[in-house]
């Protein structure tokens, strides 16, 4: 009990120390792929993101949809990348090599659909080399380059703000 609160301890620190030399990145290059971050103890109607990408005329074959869960019995074929609290180690370690490439590839767009504040989540966020940061929680404001502060049950309201959004700063 006591060393997973020093576990806890620790990845907090880093993921403040990823936030504090972050580097905002945002550019006019247009989005061509697109990942998404999900609770599953939150959301988990992971199709509505495929088909909004193929409304946003996006179709690359690498949009992925990564999604965290605390029972791993949990049935994820649905996922591209499915992780869970074993899969995080100290200081910010990932021992899963998908989660380790997820974070990895540089998305044209992280869309982060999750409120609650999880600690994983959180450590996948900031550890991500995309470009671009969306997100719906006000929780940890570095986190994100734009965050549309809206409800889960609002997908519609949260889609047809962020296509303005991405209209406005030439990303579409």
């Amino acid at each position: 009990m006591i060393l997973k609160a020093f576990k806890e301890k620790s990845n907090r620190k880093y993921v403040n120390n990823l936030l504090a030399t972050r580097q905002s990145n945002v550019n006019d290059d247009k989005i061509k792929t697109v990942a998404v971050l999900l609770n599953t103890s939150e959301f988990h109607e992971f199709e509505v993101f495929r088909v909004y990408f193929k409304e946003l005329g996006l179709t690359s074959p690498k949009h992925e949809i990564a999604a965290f869960t605390l029972d791993d019995k949990l049935e994820h074929n649905k996922w591209n990348t499915h992780f869970s609290p074993k899969d995080f180690g100290w200081k910010g370690s990932i021992k899963s090599v998908e989660l380790k490439d997820f974070i990895n590839e540089p998305f044209d767009l992280l869309i982060c659909f999750f409120k609650n504040p999880v600690l994983q989540l959180n450590v996948v966020t900031a550890a991500s080399k995309a470009n671009f940061k969306v997100g719906i929680s006000r929780e940890d404001e570095r986190l994100y380059d734009l965050i549309i502060d809206v409800d889960l049950k609002d997908i519609n309201i949260f889609k047809q703000e962020l296509k303005k959004y991405l209209n406005i700063l030439n990303k579409l």
